[in-house]
């Protein structure tokens, strides 16, 4: 079936590559996996193998036509027709998945819509157990890299504050068809937030996040007062956390962010933190 860019579809035709994905998620037996975007089948054919239900959710109405042929109604796969932007994770959950079972999830993640699909699955954690996703080489440097590494930002920390994300393999263009102008990583992430832990509100946590990288060229201290926030108070924050005016957000890990954000938590304007 031909393949429809505008959907960003490439198809896996690496046999050892779908392998390898499915051996990622780990043991399934028993496990609902939620795969997005299977495509033309290939991983989901492998994930029926091994789980006790798939739930596959297609957007393209033509492949997902092609899918309910191969994967009949009556077996351990569900074809679902519809964007997973607008998908119910919390409802797939109490429909396909066992009391008090978390979903794995699996995808090869079109390139133009990764970053909300991973806020979506960030969204929707406390149904989640674990995700092996395939995504842009450039964008999973970022979902992993650690503080002060070139890659690390916005997304590194709001990813890992749902849990740690591991880089596991990158695949060529060759790996697939038609072959993309990129290489393509896959990297596990499994679903372990950390607001409890550090002792943070989690909406609140993640818009100081955002500000604290606002402005990628701007010192940590600027982009906070920037915000809105005095600069005496700012001062004392990066003092509490031993830091000085000139430290920037992409040196800092989340144990610190949690700090700063504490520090600052009577003098945050509902104005800044909305």
């Amino acid at each position: 079936m031909p393949n429809k860019p505008k959907l960003g579809q490439n198809f896996l035709n690496d046999s050892q590559a779908v392998e390898r994905i499915a051996a990622s998620l780990g043991d399934l037996s028993g496990r609902t996996v939620l795969e997005i975007g299977p495509g033309d089948g290939v991983i989901t054919s492998l994930l029926a193998a091994k789980a006790r239900h798939v739930v596959a959710v297609e957007l393209d109405r033509e492949l997902a036509a092609a899918l309910r042929t191969e994967f009949p109604f009556g077996g351990n796969v569900t074809i679902i027709e519809r964007d997973i932007l607008s998908f119910d994770l919390a409802q797939a959950a109490a429909n396909f998945a066992s009391p008090g079972e978390r979903l794995c999830i699996a995808g090869n993640l079109p390139y133009y819509i990764t970053s909300p699909i991973l806020l979506k699955l960030a969204a929707s954690h406390a149904v989640l157990d674990r995700a092996v996703l395939m995504v842009q080489r450039e964008v999973a440097d970022r979902v992993t890299a650690q503080p002060g590494s070139r890659d690390y930002g916005l997304l590194s920390v709001t990813v890992q504050m749902y849990g740690p994300a591991q880089s596991l393999f990158t695949l060529p263009p060759s790996a697939f068809s038609p072959p993309p102008d990129v290489h393509s990583t896959v990297f596990r992430w499994r679903f372990e937030p950390r607001f409890a832990e550090l002792g943070v509100d989690e909406a609140g946590f993640q818009r100081f996040v955002r500000t604290a990288f606002a402005q990628k060229r701007k010192t940590l201290a600027n982009n906070l007062r920037a915000a809105g926030i005095a600069p005496a108070a700012v001062e004392s924050a990066l003092s509490s956390a031993g830091l000085d005016q000139k430290t920037r957000a992409e040196t800092l890990p989340a144990e610190t962010f949690a700090v700063l954000f504490k520090a600052l938590a009577n003098v945050l304007s509902p104005k800044f933190i909305t």
